[in-house]
């Protein structure tokens, strides 16, 4: 019998279907960047009088906020993994008190499903660089728009496009770069064992 084809790293298996294990993991990603999400915050807070001059500047920090929306589809590898996660972490950063309040639940909710058409473009059977790089790119790109109608409304078009650009920049960087490091770190660990994420090359 001719043997099976190895599977390369970044593709998923041909289901869709959730595991106890995909749910478990899914949600302690969220609830560990939720504490993450709120510890972040105050850091927002406190670095806020070191941008006075240029605020826009500061959304170089941004990119933490959207780092499960990038790591839980890259382990566990199920369509609305970066929903479930990014949702969670909103959730728990809400409930420890926030210091932007309970907005960033619809933040959470928003800068997933963004971050879905990243991996949902290629039909959820592609996880690497790409997949990973887009996905976070396009959350970026869901909260820059949220802060214009939350927070920067007022804020001139040259503002607005630095800002932009710094957002993207910071989530491609940290959420997309940094969330593909994680995952490939874990991997190496032996931690994602059960998941298709935790296979190599033969």
């Amino acid at each position: 019998m001719a043997e099976k084809a190895v599977r390369p790293i970044d593709a998923a298996p041909g289901t869709s279907s959730w595991r106890t294990v995909d749910i478990i993991v899914t949600a302690v990603l969220g609830v560990a960047f939720g504490l993450v999400f709120w510890l972040w915050a105050l850091v927002f807070a406190a670095t806020g009088p070191a941008f006075a001059g240029f605020p826009p500047a500061q959304a170089v920090l941004y990119g933490v906020f959207l780092l499960p929306a990038v790591v839980a589809p890259l382990v566990v590898r199920k369509p609305g993994a970066a929903v479930f996660a990014e949702l969670v972490g909103a959730v728990v950063e809400a409930l420890l008190g926030s210091h932007f309040g309970s907005t960033v639940i619809l933040y959470g909710l928003l800068q997933g499903l963004a971050a879905e058409l990243g991996f949902a473009a290629f039909r959820y059977r592609r996880f690497g660089w790409l997949q990973a790089l887009l996905a976070a790119a396009l959350a970026g790109l869901a909260a820059t728009f949220l802060d214009f109608g939350y927070y920067y409304p007022d804020w001139t078009v040259g503002w607005k496009t630095v800002y932009l650009l710094l957002v993207v920049s910071s989530t491609v960087v940290i959420a997309g770069i940094g969330g593909m490091a994680l995952t490939r770190a874990l991997r190496a660990s032996g931690a994602l064992s059960s998941f298709t994420s935790g296979r190599t090359r033969a």
